[in-house]
């Protein structure tokens, strides 16, 4: 399928970088440029600039400091080698301040960078970007950014220039000028571009002024209106999902209540009224004849997975068998082993499903309905669960959207609910799941500890040993999560191998486990079952622990190397703990300084337990893509992500996209060709 074009008003755009004939006698550009994924004139428009430098103006050697970035225009006076050029040894250059009289200068350095020497003379004058570091008396910039200054270009001075990263094989002046010829290489046409919301501001002035604004509110109006763009289409996308489902024929999946109702009597608790009402929601969908498509979203601990054997009961009490599909085999197998309990005394039949294991409970009635446990496995023939009348996905992030559809079209088109224990911001909410219907627990059960969240550092280690010793002399256990399994020589973090060696030394008289996701399945059953039954009081662990498990007994939370998690993943990995009636403490190890930005988002979690307040600071900090997992959330295209944090982006966006679908719902004119283009993997 060609390129949708990409500009209107007069203007259209070349789709194949072939096609551009400046391109063609520069090899190696080319390859640079296919290295980076770019075969299209839209994807090198749309590989915007990291950042702008004001070229107007420089800082000056008089204004330096640590820890802010600055940008310089500088004169090269002497390049040196100091130690060996290989290991040890760096390349220094020293550098005068052309803006000023004094002859003020400063020294650049770069390590383990033989090439450098070719790139940095003496007599050059350079643009250097980077931030001064304190290095004894002398103030250095250590790999600063540099670009060599030449006359004649106005694209490079004397303006706010873009500034690209990771261009492998293409330096960021080159890419520029590529970027500037497309401009300049524009020829008239006839077709319409993709969609344009004002006359005041056409497309292609937007789309220049994202690469050659004359002010940053240039920059900033082009980002709002491409990211209105993206919001469209991405409602376009969810409003024609929504209304392909509501003309999917469904089934009555419950004619009665009377399991659910055994189901919690039998109960040692009494239900949230937040649970009870999404119970209600659940079963106003299973008995219409619509098929049901439901979120169900609620903070770590409030009781979902209770919601969701209340509604596969319904399903097994008309006369359909129920499927819960789990992203781990750890959690599918804690599933199985609790609904045995829950299930086993009221005579409901359940399956387990997985790679490794295939099990019935020993209630077994050939052809009666039931319910089914299992993880990916279910999506292959052998483990298919036939067409079941309700289908449950659990941590549905973790899933992929292609997996998730597989399982519901190989079952026979049954209701789905899908199920979070990370909170989603309402924006998302909208904008991602919008073609589903919303239920929100959003109460805990009484009786819940309280928990405390700490940050520590690793001087305080021996304070924190003391207090794990105390915590396990009450009979409580711990969980210890590193985020690599093993040591790497890529990665500089804790890992859980060297963890379980280190504290069997701290703790030598307590039974320690170990968990990760390499282990086998039999493996990793017999530690959970130990660490369930306290005959383990301390878990060494990754992030397998993340989703679902449960052990009212554990107290402790010690998370390593806290700052290479996101903030959702945190509050995940902290609601194993507070489960039961006890206090519980989440000890959150990192040795950021306060003026790093991971240790705000350390400080948010100190000061907070609410999932959907974290959710939104983790949207604010890291992005939708990894809030949501980018293949996950179908969001891993999205660039200008103002929307997502913008209602009124959001709202205006909604509004087109119904005005477009009412108009034309399949988005066949010729009016909203491109915009159908866009929107065809719906």
């Amino acid at each position: 399928m060609p390129e949708p074009d990409m500009l209107n008003g007069g203007w259209k755009l070349l789709s194949r970088l072939d096609e551009l004939a400046f391109l063609r006698g520069m090899a190696r550009e080319r390859k640079a440029l296919d290295a980076l994924g770019i075969s299209t004139v839209h994807d090198l428009l749309f590989r915007l600039p990291r950042r702008y430098e004001d070229r107007r103006r420089f800082d000056g050697f008089d204004s330096l400091g640590e820890h802010r970035a600055v940008c310089l225009r500088v004169k090269v006076v002497d390049t040196k080698w100091k130690g060996f050029r290989g290991k040890g040894g760096y390349f220094e250059a020293v550098v005068e301040d052309l803006n000023s009289l004094g002859g003020s200068v400063i020294s650049c350095r770069w390590f383990h960078f033989p090439g450098i020497a070719k790139m940095v003379c003496a007599g050059q004058e350079l643009v250097m970007y980077g931030k001064p570091k304190q290095y004894g008396k002398q103030l250095c910039m250590v790999h600063p950014e540099f670009e060599e200054v030449q006359s004649g270009s106005s694209i490079h001075m004397d303006r706010l220039v873009p500034v690209y990263g990771n261009l492998s094989g293409l330096n960021t002046r080159r890419f520029r000028e590529i970027i500037w010829k497309v401009f300049q290489g524009m020829v008239p046409g006839a077709e319409d571009g993709i969609y344009e919301f004002s006359e005041k501001e056409p497309r292609k002035k937007s789309l220049l002024d994202l690469h050659f604004p004359e002010s940053i509110e240039d920059v900033l109006r082009a980002r709002r209106r491409f990211a209105l763009e993206e919001c469209l289409i991405q409602q376009l996308k969810v409003g024609c999902r929504r209304r392909r489902n509501l003309v999917v024929p469904g089934k009555i999946t419950a004619t009665g209540t009377q399991l659910m109702r055994d189901l919690m009597e039998a109960l040692p608790f009494e239900m949230t009224l937040s649970q009870k009402r999404c119970l209600r929601e659940i079963y106003g969908d299973m008995k219409s004849s619509r098929r049901m498509n439901r979120l169900l979203q609620g903070d770590v601990g409030s009781g979902k997975t209770l919601v969701a054997l209340g509604a596969m009961l319904m399903a097994v009490e008309s006369g359909h068998s129920a499927v819960l599909m789990a992203p781990t085999q750890i959690l599918a197998e804690q599933h199985y082993r609790k609904f045995r309990t829950l299930l086993d005394p009221l005579g409901v039949s359940t399956s387990l499903r997985t790679s490794d294991r295939r099990e019935d409970s020993h209630v077994a009635f050939d052809g009666e309905p039931s319910i089914v446990v299992g993880t990916h496995a279910l999506l292959y023939a052998r483990n298919s669960p036939g067409s079941p009348g309700l289908v449950v996905i659990d941590e549905q992030h973790k899933f992929g959207v292609l997996q998730r559809e597989r399982l519901v079209e190989s079952a026979g088109n049954p209701d789905v609910l899908v199920m979070t224990a990370t909170p989603i911001p309402r924006t998302l909410t909208l904008t991602v799941y919008g073609d589903l219907d919303v239920s929100v627990i959003d109460e805990l059960p009484a009786g819940r500890g309280k928990i405390v969240t700490a940050l520590r550092t690793p001087k305080q280690m021996k304070k924190i040993v003391e207090f794990v010793r105390s915590q396990i002399d009450e009979g409580r256990q711990v969980y210890i999560v590193s985020p690599l399994i093993e040591e790497s020589s890529v990665r500089k973090s804790t890992s859980a191998l060297k963890e379980l060696e280190v504290w069997k030394k701290r703790l030598p008289h307590v039974d320690i486990g170990l968990l990760h996701g390499r282990m086998a399945s039999e493996e990793k059953d017999v530690i959970m079952r130990d660490f369930l039954e306290n005959k383990i009081s301390v878990l060494v662990s990754t992030t397998v622990v993340e989703v679902g498990v449960d052990v009212p007994n554990a107290t402790v939370m010690i998370i390593n190397d806290a700052e290479s998690f996101g903030l959702s993943q945190l509050h995940q990995l902290r609601g194993r703990i507070g489960r039961g009636g006890h206090h519980s403490y989440c000890i959150l190890i990192s040795d950021v300084a306060e003026d790093d930005e991971q240790w705000e988002k350390l400080h948010i979690l100190e000061t907070t337990l609410n999932g959907f307040e974290l959710a939104e600071e983790d949207l604010r900090l890291r992005g939708p893509g990894d809030v949501l997992g980018t293949e996950q959330s179908g969001l891993s295209s999205i660039m200008f992500t103002e929307w997502l944090t913008d209602p009124r982006l959001i709202r205006r966006g909604k509004e087109l996209a119904d005005m477009i679908l009412e108009e034309d719902p399949d988005l066949t004119s010729a009016k909203y060709k491109a915009l159908r283009q866009y929107c065809l993997n719906i």
